[in-house]
This record gives structure tokens, sequence and C-alpha cells, in this order.
């Protein structure tokens, strides 16, 4: 089995800051007022059922489900994607819909690979009505502000994943921009995307007006997206790129007066008059830039161009800052409520609840969920709940992913605000499957060997991953800290309170898992009542052999993995 180069977090944090540096999104259609950084400590609360959701009358082609759904998300322009399966006449009667949560950066056709390679198709096939919750960010998910774009929003989200994947593939060609598009988000429409080209021309008024704007942005702390230290962070920054420019020349000395002066208005938040003062510094420094163009000697070359590229890939980064504001309690507290809530509407069980599985941060959200339940004296609206490769504490493993740690701090977030995981694995796929094999350890991380159809890992690797929000990352890391994951408040610690959760839980694992290890997924089953929990791992000595996500796409699963979880949900099924 092929291991982990040591130089892999180096590459990956390269490789991150080259794919944040390249595009960016303008912030999307409507109003969202998404909570800042520092975000107050609130219970998980179960929210009342959204009227505005909707039916598509036309899937697009990307979606295999019978049916399409989308729900509204309290509080935000999100309309969650919910892919839907319909149990044929002849399969027996249940008592409980089932609803399948994904594992982070990842969307529904993991779930759903081929007619032959279907997890969700199969629950069905046993009778089970079963649901897909795309949260947002993922796959179909969008964010657009009235019910009437989402069909059409849809079908473009579609037709770019698919042309992506397909040219990822090398199946068809695609033009720079889409593939730089990719990069960074699937989840708005394809008018919202703007990619770096060459540095306009010099406009002395319009760069005056877009320092001005971006100073008052940094001012505002993004309208509260950037606690007091994180506005101080990035304006720093800026002052660094923009000190590049002129160093080592007679310009330096009144730059730095400009940037004491701008860096003190800035973190005053004085309100008289403060527009006004930064204009005439903004005003200033234009003027300094435009004097080395003109009486330096040697002259700068291109300053006022490399000013206007700096300034405008700044504004960018702050874009991608407040575009992607969202971390694992906004997925627990909102998007996973809302689709509950939308499920239970639909399909009307008699006891008010439903079956839940999650594969990887999909199982951890069911974890938080039973635990947040457990601590408010709730009653969890599952009846039962089964996790693969998941786990709360991950302190005790040699997860892979502890290469990861170093990007998730707050310094980190705010220079890579997001992880183009999707289209960081889709450009190393060709290295990692074709000779010289150069990236094939990345395949271990994925499946075991030969363990997925080469067909079905390819569709996997180019059509199911998506874009991380920093974070997320920086949430999900505290996993590999002491006392297991926690809430974005560091003061609720998620393993605590499941010890006290009433509900049946069945948690795999696969014995060459890489990312989620047996040890990790052990250390959380022995938090439950021994009566509420089984434990079952996957994989023989002499193999067969299961990797991460081979628990739902392996090519054994169907017969190994499927007939243990339709077994033990049958269990539970009582009305």
């Amino acid at each position: 089995m092929s291991t982990m180069p040591p130089q892999f977090p180096l590459e990956i944090r390269s490789a991150l800051r080259r794919a944040s540096s390249t595009v960016y999104f303008h912030r999307s259609i409507g109003t969202v007022t998404p909570p800042s950084f520092r975000h107050r400590t609130t219970l998980f609360r179960p929210r009342a059922f959204s009227s505005s959701s909707v039916k598509l009358p036309t899937k697009p082609s990307l979606c295999t489900a019978d049916e399409l759904h989308y729900v509204s998300v309290p509080n935000s322009d999100w309309r969650l994607a919910l892919w839907r399966y319909l149990p044929p006449p002849q399969a027996p009667t249940r008592n409980h819909p089932l609803l399948l949560l994904s594992g982070v950066g990842t969307n529904a056709i993991g779930y759903d690979l081929s007619p032959g390679c279907s997890f969700a198709r199969h629950m069905s096939g046993q009778g089970f009505e079963t649901w897909i919750l795309e949260v947002r960010g993922a796959g179909l998910s969008t964010r657009v502000s009235d019910l009437k774009d989402v069909e059409e929003s849809a079908h473009e989200l579609s037709n770019r994943i698919e042309s992506t994947a397909k040219a990822a593939a090398g199946k068809e060609s695609c033009s720079d921009e889409n593939q730089a598009t990719d990069i960074v988000d699937s989840s708005a429409p394809a008018s919202d995307v703007s990619v770096v080209g060459e540095a306009s021309a010099w406009d002395e008024s319009q760069l005056v007006a877009r320092l001005t704007s971006t100073f008052m942005r940094l001012s505002e702390r993004l309208s509260g997206f950037l606690s007091e230290g994180q506005s101080v962070f990035m304006s720093a920054k800026l002052f660094d790129k923009i000190a590049m420019l002129v160093d080592d020349t007679q310009l330096y000395e009144r730059f730095n007066e400009i940037r004491s002066k701008l860096l003190s208005l800035i973190e005053s938040r004085q309100n008289s008059g403060l527009v006004n003062q930064i204009r005439d510094l903004a005003q200033r420094l234009v003027n300094l830039f435009d004097d080395g163009q003109r009486s330096v000697s040697p002259p700068l070359i291109d300053l006022q161009e490399r000013l206007t590229a700096t300034i405008e890939d700044f504004q960018k980064q702050l874009d991608l800052i407040v575009k992607y504001d969202w971390d694992f309690d906004h997925y627990l507290e909102e998007d996973v409520p809302a689709a509950i809530e939308y499920v239970r509407a639909q399909s009307k069980p008699k006891d008010g609840k439903l079956f839940a599985i999650g594969h990887s941060m999909g199982g951890i959200l069911l974890y938080a969920m039973l635990s947040r339940c457990a601590f408010e004296g709730r009653e969890p609206s599952v009846a039962a709940v089964a996790t693969l490769a998941s786990s709360v504490d991950y302190t005790t493993s040699d997860s892979a992913l502890k290469l990861l740690i170093p990007l998730a701090n707050p310094a980190e977030a705010l220079s890579v605000p997001v992880v183009p995981l999707g289209a960081l694995l889709a450009a190393a796929f060709p290295l990692s499957t074709r000779p010289p094999y150069v990236l094939s350890w990345l395949n271990d991380l994925i499946s075991s060997t030969d363990m997925m159809h080469p067909e079905m890992l390819e569709k996997l690797v180019l059509n199911n991953f998506c874009t991380i929000p920093a974070k997320l990352l920086i949430q999900l890391t505290t996993a590999f800290r002491e006392g297991g994951l926690r809430d974005r408040s560091g003061k609720f610690y998620y393993k605590d309170h499941l010890p006290r959760t009433s509900v049946p839980v069945l948690a795999l694992a696969g014995d060459r898992d890489l990312i989620c290890p047996p040890a990790a997924v052990e250390d959380t089953v022995k938090l439950f009542p021994e009566n509420l929990v089984t434990y079952k791992l996957l994989g023989e000595p002499d193999g067969p052999h299961y990797a991460h996500y081979d628990l739902v796409g392996g090519r054994l699963a169907v017969e190994q993995v499927y007939p243990c979880i339709t077994e033990f949900l049958s269990h539970h099924d009582s009305a």
C-alpha cells in the first residue's frame, strides 16, 4: 500500500494559494446576512418547515433521482437540493423515510454513481423512500433570492459540473475560464463569476474609488464578517502587498506615512468624516504611485497597473471571505433541520421520525445532532441512524487528514478562504491513474486497490467533490484535538453527551480507511450505551479491503455493506 509523501501539506498549500488568487465570485444575488466570525453559542433548535420550497417540474441531467426538490434555509437565500428516490411498487412497505448525508465537500453523486452502483437506488428498492441532502455550497444547492430562479440555476449548475468533469477527463474541450470557475464554486449562477485577467488601464478616479471602498469595508469589518483582529490582519496584509511595489525607492517613506494613517483610521472605526478622510488618503496613495511612474529614477515600470491588479485581487479575496461564511454548525443548526422538516412534511411518517445515514462528515453531523438533543433533553427526530466512516474524535487515530491541520488556522483561513477540493482532485486525477502514476497514493485515500470499477472511480473524483470553506475546515479539525469535535464557540464538546442518547446507532468502518481509520470509529462507538450501538468492521486480512469510499461505492458494497444496513434499519422500522 502506497504511503503519502511528506511534502503533501506544502504541495496542497501552494496549490490552494494559486487557486484562491486565480478566481473569485461576486456576492450572490439577493441579500445575505450570515453571522460573523465571532459567533455566539446558540443551542441547536428544530426549525419550523418553510413553505418557500419547491419540487422542480424538470430535473437537470445531472440529477438521476426520481425527483429533485429544493428547501429554503431560514434567514438566508440558500436553497438546498434534495434528491428523492421513490420505492418501486413491488418493494416492501416501510414506516420511515430515509435521509442520506454526504461527506465534507461532496454532493449527492457519491450515493448514486450509476444504476448498478447506487446506494440510494438500492435503499429505495428495499422500500425506503430515500432522500439525499446537498448542503449549502454542494452539488445543485444554490443561492438565489427568488424561488422562481431555482430551476434555471439548477440547470446551469448541472451543465457546469458535467462539462467540467468531461473536460477534466479529456472528453471535450473546456475553456480556461470555465476551468477556473469550478476551482472555487459550483453553487452560484454562471453570471456571478469573474476571472482575473490583465490589469485594467490606469483610471485615477476609479482606483481612488476602489481603494476607498476597500478600506471602508475593512473599517466596517466586512459588515460583521471579520473580527477586529482579523480586520487588522487583512489590512496589514494589503499594505504589505502594496509595499512590495515601492520597496527600495524614494517613495517608501511617503508610503509608510500614508499606511500609518490609514491603519489608524481603519482600527479606530470612528464615524465622523471617516469616508472623506479615507478618500483623501486613498487619493494621496494614488498620487504617490503616479509620481513613481513619472519621477522616480529609474522609473517604476507598470507601477499603476500593478497597483490596480493588487487592489482587484485583494477585493476578490474579501468577496470570498463573505461568500464562504459558513461552518459545521451552520449545517447542523440550519441545513439538516430544514431538510428533516421537509422530508417529514412530504413523507408523513406516523411517528414523525425518519432514518438517517451519514458518510464521513454526514455521520459526524448525525452524531452532533444526537449530542445536542441529549444535552437539551429533546426527543430526536430520527428513529435510528447509521454512520459510515465517521467519528467525532480522531485524537488517537493516524488519520491522513492530520496533514491538513496546518491549513486550518485563522491566518490561513483569511489567506486561503476556500479549499477547492473538486478542482484539486480533478487536476490530480490524470497523474494518479496514468503513467508514471506520480500521485497514485491519492487513490488509496478514496478506494482500496480493485475495489471500485475504474469508471466509477473516475466519476466519483470528477463529479462528486466541491469547494470547502476554510471556516468549515477550521471547526472540523477540532476533532483532532483533545476532547474531540467542538462547536464554533469551542466550549461545547459533541462527544460528551453521546452516552445519554436513546437512538440506536450502526457504525461501520473500513479496514483500509486512511481518512477515518477503524480506531477513530471505535473511539466514538465506545461512547454509546452498549445496548444501542452496533459496530462492524468491513474487510478481511487477505482481502477484500475497504477504504473511505468503498463503504458506499465499492464493487462489493452491495453484497457486504448494504445488507447489514438494511437489516439494521428493518429491525427498527416499527410504526
